[in-house]
């Protein structure tokens, strides 16, 4: 297509549209991208199909941006790493290092009551920022013993960790949502992707407003409406409302049968510690000294396979399990992320039909002129607020979006980081309000809390957080 027209805009409302209508990320991603194959092939939507697989396909490959030159394999990188961290999850529940990490925790007696209870929830949450998954279960399973100790509400540990992993992760451009967004960025053409996506954190208002929010209700007790029923109740000793029915997560961190090694802080520790440190020795090697010029894709999934030998040798060295015993737990581990590698293939297949639709100079054509920045910039977040809210999955709306956004800015000739920054932000709010959320699920399962009871308590501060980050964005668009 020659120039773009309103039709380059259906791809991602349909996949919008489709989200609010079935809660299927995967059939809505799959229907936009579908529709803009059909698109493409001159509206056959048989041809389109068949597109829509290549373009799939394409994902996974490694053809040369420029012909003679070295291929780029970001995106197949960031999908095996969607699997390998899917190893590594299930290595360290089957390590005993959780229950070993809470054992030290208690000979140290650094947790005597409720306030410092809910400060290390916050903390891990703060510390453990290579995956969201990982951080709510560590998180959940590490402090929901001491919560019910200190009569501390269970929907107020879900709040804390569903505040701090999704909000956190995304401020962190050395772990899985930094690859994941980096491969987006680096798809759409965008020159030092990594230095836009560093400079996009400053604007990022939606997770600092989260993440101190927390913190604040963790300092100063700061429990309004359900929660703060919800905290009157655990203080009674009643550790559930009336008629709850909770997401119990036995076997989530752990096997139903105990680990056959004695539990040790040092198996979660060390592996964690590993991952972490690799990701910029992994910059600063792909980049030949220098960080901001490393390959983020392939920096991720050295630090995440790093992590996984650390975790296999401990295990080996303790004579915990054989060779063949941890190949087992680590399929069994990469199969539970299947479905996050499937988002990942279909949200970038997405970006490349958007982009070959023009539907972001489309949009950038509507607004240039006729909407100004100040108006543009919390209209991103807003946007993207809804469409996560709706298809419950942050990295499905940073597909839909980023492609929109990058090309509408660069049109506009206007800085991209605050708009990369709306983006992100609006689908961390969204996620963070949406019942669907797998981030939001797993809090209320790693808190043994009831699911609705959790959304109901949150609710209230995802939304003052919200209304922060919108009047912050408003304030920024008005000097862009």
């Amino acid at each position: 297509m020659s120039e773009p027209t309103w039709i380059s805009l259906l791809p991602p409302l349909l996949a919008i549209g489709l989200a609010i209508k079935t809660r299927q990320v995967y059939l809505s991603l799959a229907g936009g991208v579908w529709l803009g194959c059909t698109i493409l092939s001159g509206w056959n939507p048989a041809v389109g199909l068949s597109e829509s697989i290549e373009f799939g396909v394409r994902v996974l490959g490694c053809t040369p941006e420029v012909p003679g030159e070295p291929c780029n394999a970001g995106e197949a990188k960031v999908v095996l790493f969607t699997l390998v961290i899917g190893a590594l999850i299930a290595t360290l529940s089957a390590s005993g290092g959780v229950a070993g990490f809470v054992s030290w925790l208690e000979r140290r007696r650094w947790v005597t009551n409720g306030r410092r209870a809910q400060f290390l929830a916050w903390i891990i949450g703060v510390v453990i920022f290579i995956e969201s998954n990982i951080t709510v279960l560590v998180a959940g399973s590490v402090s929901r013993p001491l919560f019910d100790r200190y009569r501390i509400s269970r929907e107020k540990l879900a709040y804390l960790i569903d505040s701090t992993s999704a909000p956190i992760c995304i401020l962190i451009p050395l772990n899985a949502w930094g690859a994941y967004n980096l491969g987006i960025l680096n798809r759409l053409g965008v020159e030092d992707s990594l230095g836009v996506f560093l400079n996009s954190i400053l604007f990022n208002f939606y997770s600092f407003a989260a993440v101190l929010l927390a913190l604040g209700v963790v300092l100063w007790k700061l429990d309004w409406g359900p929660m703060k029923r919800a905290e009157k109740r655990a203080a009674r000793g009643e550790v559930l409302s009336p008629g709850a029915m909770p997401m119990m997560d036995e076997g989530v961190l752990g096997g139903e049968e105990p680990p056959p090694v004695h539990p040790r802080a040092l198996n979660m520790v060390v592996p964690v510690v590993v991952l972490v440190l690799m990701m910029p020795l992994g910059l600063w090697i792909t980049g030949d000294g220098n960080i901001r010029g490393g390959e983020g894709s392939t920096s991720v999934l050295w630090a995440s396979m790093a992590g996984l030998a650390a975790a296999w040798i401990l295990l080996l060295v303790q004579k915990a399990y054989k060779v063949a015993e941890l190949v087992k737990i680590a399929l069994r581990g990469a199969g539970g992320l299947v479905p996050l590698a499937l988002i990942l293939i279909l949200a970038l297949a997405l970006g490349d039909v958007a982009g070959a639709l023009g539907t972001g100079d489309y949009v950038a054509g509507l607004v240039e002129g006729n909407l100004a920045p100040m108006a543009f910039l919390p209209l991103v977040f807003i946007v993207s607020s809804a469409v996560a809210f709706s298809i419950g999955s942050s990295w499905g709306t940073f597909a839909i979006m980023i492609p929109i956004v990058v090309p509408a800015a660069a049109t506009m000739q206007l800085e991209l980081a605050p708009f990369l920054a709306a983006a992100l932000s609006g689908g961390i709010f969204g996620d963070h309000c949406s019942p669907i959320s797998d981030t939001t699920v797993i809090s209320s399962m790693a808190s043994a809390t009831d699911h609705v009871d959790h959304v109901r308590t949150q609710l209230p501060y995802a939304l003052a957080g919200g209304a922060v980050a919108t009047g912050c964005f408003t304030v920024a668009g008005a000097f862009l």
